[in-house]
Formats: C-alpha cells, sequence, structure tokens
C-alpha cells in the first residue's frame, strides 16, 4: 500500500528523528514539492496568481511566524497585522533607498527589522501572560498602524499616504512592479517559504523549540529546570515577527504592489491569521499551512459558486460568504479543537492499520 511502515528500516538516530520517517510520505512531499516548482508556473494565469496562490503562500508565511509564538511558545497576540505592516514599510524604505539591493535581501532584510520590533513588544511577556498580553500586542497593533499614518517619513512624504514598490528584478527577471510576471512572483515567494518553512521545522525540533514548549507547558516548572524564561520568550517574539515581517514585505511588494496601511494592515488581518493558526493546528507547521489553504481557498470558492453559478449579487455573496466561514470556523472548533493538522495525523493512524479496524 502507499503509507507503510512494514520494511521501512532505521540504523541511525537521524533516519528515526527525521520529518519524514516513512518513504511514501518522502515520496509524497517531494512530488508535491516537484509539481509545485515545475508544474505549476507553466500552467497559472494572472487570476489564479492573485486569487489563488501568492495569497496562499504569503498568509501561510504569517501563519507559520505567528504559530511559532502561539503555538509553540504559548503566548498569544493580536498584533500580526501590526507586525505586517513593519515588514511592509521596512521593504518600501530598503527599496528606495537601496536601488541596487535584490529582492531576497531585502525581504530578508525586511525581516530583520521586524525581528527587533518584535523584541521590543514581546517584553511584556516577560511579567504578563494570557489575557493582559494579548491585550498589549493589540495595542501595538493600533500603535504600529498610528505610527506609519503620523509620521510622513515612512511614506516619503507622498501626498496620497500610500507606498508603491519599485520594480526589482532577479537574474533579469522582474518579481515585483506592474510588469511582472505571474509565475515570477509565484516562484519567488514559493522559494522563501520553502527554504524558511524547512528552518521553522528544524527550530521547533531543536533546543530552542523545546524550550518554547516547555514555557508553553508550565513556565514555572520549566524555569526550575534551567529553561530562561526571557530567552525563550524573546526569542519566540523575535523569530516569530521575522516571518511575518518577510510575510508583509512580499504582500506589500511582491502581490498588492500598493497600499495604505490602515486598508491593508488592520486589526482583520490579525484576527484573520490567528483563524489561519487555530484551525490548521496549535504547534504544528503543517497546520500553518493547512489553516492558510483553508481561510484562504474557501472564501474564493464559495464566491465562484454564489456569483459565478448562483447568480448572486456581489455584496449579498460578500455578507453570506462571511456569514458561512465564520459558521464554519465554529462548527470545525467545536468538532476538532486541535485543528486540521490532528485530522491528518488521525487519518495516518488510519492508514498504517488499514483494512484492519482501528
Amino acid at each position: 500500500m502507499l503509507y507503510r511502515e512494514a520494511g521501512d528500516f532505521k540504523t541511525n538516530y537521524a533516519a528515526d528523528q527525521q520529518t519524514f520517517p516513512i518513504k511514501s510520505e518522502r515520496w509524497l512531499f517531494w512530488a508535491f514539492m516537484a509539481f509545485a516548482f515545475f508544474v505549476v508556473p507553466f500552467f497559472i494565469d494572472d487570476y489564479w496568481n492573485k486569487a489563488v496562490l501568492m495569497p496562499l503562500l504569503i498568509y501561510a508565511m504569517a501563519a507559520l511566524g505567528l504559530n511559532i509564538l502561539t503555538g509553540y511558545c504559548g503566548q498569544v497576540s493580536l498584533g500580526t497585522g501590526g507586525f505586517m505592516a513593519v515588514g511592509a514599510y521596512a521593504a518600501y524604505k530598503l527599496m528606495t533607498s537601496f536601488p541596487g539591493m535584490d529582492m531576497f535581501s531585502v525581504v530578508i532584510l525586511s525581516g530583520a527589522v521586524t525581528a527587533g520590533v518584535g523584541i521590543l513588544f514581546g517584553l511584556p511577556s516577560l511579567r504578563i501572560k494570557g489575557f493582559y498580553l494579548a491585550v498589549a500586542t493589540l495595542a501595538a497593533q493600533f500603535f504600529l498602524v498610528w505610527m506609519f499614518n503620523k509620521f510622513a517619513w515612512f511614506y516619503n512624504y507622498s501626498a496620497s499616504g500610500q507606498i508603491t514598490a519599485p520594480e526589482r528584478s532577479i537574474f533579469g527577471i522582474a518579481v515585483t512592479g506592474p510588469s511582472t510576471a505571474p509565475w515570477a512572483t509565484y516562484l519567488f515567494a514559493l522559494s522563501i517559504l520553502f527554504v524558511f518553512a524547512w528552518v521553522a521545522r528544524n527550530l521547533t525540533r531543536g533546543r530552542l523549540g523545546r524550550s518554547w514548549m516547555a514555557i508553553r507547558d508550565m513556565d514555572i516548572a520549566a524555569e526550575i529546570i534551567g529553561v530562561s524564561p526571557l530567552k525563550a520568550k524573546l526569542s519566540a517574539f523575535a523569530i516569530s515577527s521575522f516571518y511575518v515581517g518577510m510575510a508583509g514585505a512580499m504582500f506589500f511588494a511582491n502581490y498588492l504592489g500598493s497600499i495604505e496601511v490602515t486598508e491593508a494592515f488592520g486589526i482583520e488581518k490579525s484576527f484573520l491569521v490567528l483563524f489561519m493558526v487555530i484551525i490548521g493546528g496549535l504547534g504544528s507547521i503543517l497546520g500553518s499551512f493547512l489553516g492558510a489553504a483553508f481561510l484562504v481557498l474557501l472564501p474564493v470558492l464559495l464566491k465562484n459558486i454564489m456569483v459565478g453559478y448562483l447568480g448572486w449579487p456581489t455584496d449579498l455573496a460578500a455578507h453570506f460568504q462571511i456569514m458561512m466561514v465564520g459558521a464554519l470556523i465554529v462548527i470545525f472548533l467545536i468538532a476538532e479543537p486541535h485543528g486540521m493538522a490532528q485530522l491528518w495525523r488521525l487519518a495516518k493512524e488510519k492508514l498504517r492499520l488499514w483494512p484492519f479496524p482501528y
């Protein structure tokens, strides 16, 4: 069968602890990645890129960052939209101040700037937690959006208050600007997400990830056995903000191209990414991708059915779509509070024993 452990022997600890210990699972993963990298770019058009693929990749990056902080370290954050705005404006200032800088460096440095801001706003987590920490990060959300609106330096004193990404190329192929091909921005975002998802997977399985989970499960006991709350919490805020900042940079430069901070990074953005993490599964790398896929693809599917096939007015379809998504979130959380990643784990357990009863 396709998913069997029989005959799949391990001769060392590294093989036993690898991310995909079963051969069929590894083949499935690499086949999927080969399809994503070498097949999808030949068939996507502008609609699929703008409506489905780019939002999916960017929100998956943001959900990955928030899951590191909330799912692995247990620190609740409602400031994801504000940190995405930091990444977006950092990318804008880097692109306008250093015209020769390549786009990979812009995205990574934007994440580094956001990591510094994340450490600053993560300092209250050393004294407060739970609901009070959520309120503190919510204050960060409102403060950051206000700051980018208040000080004209951030948008280069533009009269409209908007920021627009200059054109940038990689190997002579434009990845930002009006002349960008859909496959170029898709491959750019996919490459960054692939690399940093692999980094996140290794971080969460290492010493740092174990310290995060110890703080999440019982912070007092973790401190007694030698885990430093300061190092664990601030590192979680820094790395989480780094990922969210890269998502914000790509959301601005590679996806929208031109933004206004209040419309692009309002409080609803923070809640959307939080819902992705909760639905996908807290403390799961795969859950970040599943949650992002659920909340990106479901609205597109509902819109196409209601407007394209049923002929509903656009405004009525938009309101019904919000109601449907909200109801499905509530139903899903009641039926499986551990998220879609838990459903995948249960499915794998059943496949291991099929056709015998489970």
